[in-house]
């Protein structure tokens, strides 16, 4: 089976409306339909871009304000996926319940079902400037294209989480992620190759360019897209299928074809997967 998958580098800039946003948001939307995409990814916080917009007070907007504009994100994604009839990971977006604050992932399904994946590690900077709440639990996502999962910037830091994740199914990391500099933008980087190694799985990871000079925290932004694969003769040797030009306002794509996936885990250079010892360090 084979799905082509697009991720946006996505501008963050000052904006004046929430139909500002939309235009944007539909601008990738359309370009990843003109490949004949399956799954487009969005990056981590994108939509802190809407605390851009001013408020009647003239009082500047906090995190705490961004959960106000989910009916209007949730609405906004819903269409474009039913008018499309492609996958949308729709970055992440900050959700209320009760008190606490949520960073989740979400991905809209064609038919109209929301899939939803909280972020699981929270990062010292989202505990103590936003007082950001862990996620719970994991789930994978059965699609008519193949298992996926959404692992969110911090989590592919983790080696556990995915090994889960692959144990419970998915062939597919979708990791949105934001950084601010170069150190963040490699551990995320450089652990991705390293869990599509370790599980033999695909890794499609974005970031947001760009800045957000009225928005704390978001004023510096340090990112690239990539899809990124195993390290075997299947594949190009670096595991890299494409990447986008750093800190640059676009989109990439690329075709994973997941019957090598599973003829490199039965018959490759190495066999990760099979090879590991459940009997020392059981996947969960």
């Amino acid at each position: 089976m084979k799905l082509r998958v697009s991720a946006v580098q996505y501008h963050l800039h000052t904006i004046e409306s929430f139909d500002e946003f939309s235009k944007q948001v539909e601008h990738y939307i359309k370009t990843a339909q003109e490949y004949d995409t399956d799954f487009v990814l969005f990056p981590e916080f994108f939509t802190t871009q809407l605390l851009s917009i001013d408020k009647a007070d003239g009082k500047p907007r906090t995190i705490q304000d961004l959960p106000e504009f989910t009916d209007q994100y949730l609405a906004l994604f819903t269409k474009l996926a039913k008018q499309t009839g492609m996958h949308i990971i729709g970055g992440t977006h900050v959700l209320r319940e009760g008190e606490k604050l949520y960073n989740v992932a979400h991905l809209f399904y064609p038919d109209g079902k929301i899939a939803r994946q909280a972020k699981l590690h929270i990062t010292p900077t989202e505990i103590k400037e936003w007082n950001m709440t862990k996620g719970e639990s994991l789930s994978v996502f059965e699609t008519e294209k193949g298992t996926i999962t959404m692992l969110t910037c911090y989590d592919i830091e983790f080696p556990e989480i995915v090994r889960m994740a692959k144990a419970k199914g998915a062939d597919v990391i979708f990791c949105p992620s934001c950084t601010d500099d170069r150190h963040g933008f490699h551990r995320v980087r450089y652990t991705s190759h390293a869990r599509a190694i370790e599980n033999q799985v695909f890794v499609v990871t974005t970031g947001t360019v760009g800045a957000l000079p009225k928005v704390d925290f978001m004023r510096a932004n340090f990112g690239q897209a990539a899809v990124i694969t195993p390290n075997d003769i299947p594949f190009p040797p670096a595991g890299l299928l494409v990447e986008g030009e750093i800190n640059q306002d676009m989109i990439v794509t690329a075709d994973l074809h997941l019957d090598l996936l599973y003829k490199v885990r039965e018959s490759g250079s190495v066999t990760t997967w099979r090879d590991r010892r459940t009997d020392l360090y059981p996947d969960w």
